[in-house]
């Protein structure tokens, strides 16, 4: 059973910073394209960061360019979202998904991600 755990979210002040954790089991991350995406209330889900099967490739959302990274630990099978300069626009569930059915070197949040993480709350708030 493959499941994926998102972890790290919380109450931040504008201009802070949060990393994201999410940790899989039943799959390998490696084998995969990786995205991040969030919801804030009363709008659709939007991919912020989707990164290639290859790692080579990443499309980072205008809105978070410049503010958010990805990085992986292939030892634990996690990845995270590190997001700096936070604003209160930032605030939303942010999820983990995965995709094995996409490019190797195609890092896009268009098409539908298999596998999703329960999401974690970030509130970017004063």
């Amino acid at each position: 059973e493959v499941q994926l755990q998102a972890s790290g979210g919380g109450l931040v002040q504008p201009g802070g910073s949060l990393r994201l954790s999410c940790a899989a089991s039943g799959l390998t991350f490696d084998d995969y394209a990786i995205g991040w995406f969030r919801q804030a209330p009363g709008r659709e889900r939007e991919g912020v960061l989707c990164i290639s099967r290859s790692g080579g490739s990443t499309y980072y959302a205008d809105s978070v360019k410049g503010r958010f990274t990805f990085s992986r630990d292939n030892a634990k099978n996690t990845v995270y979202l590190q997001m700096t300069s936070l604003k209160p626009e930032d605030t939303a569930v942010y999820y983990c998904a995965t995709l094995l059915a996409i490019p190797y070197e195609v890092g896009s949040c268009d098409p539908d991600y298999d596998y999703w993480g329960q999401g974690t709350q970030v509130t970017v708030s004063s």
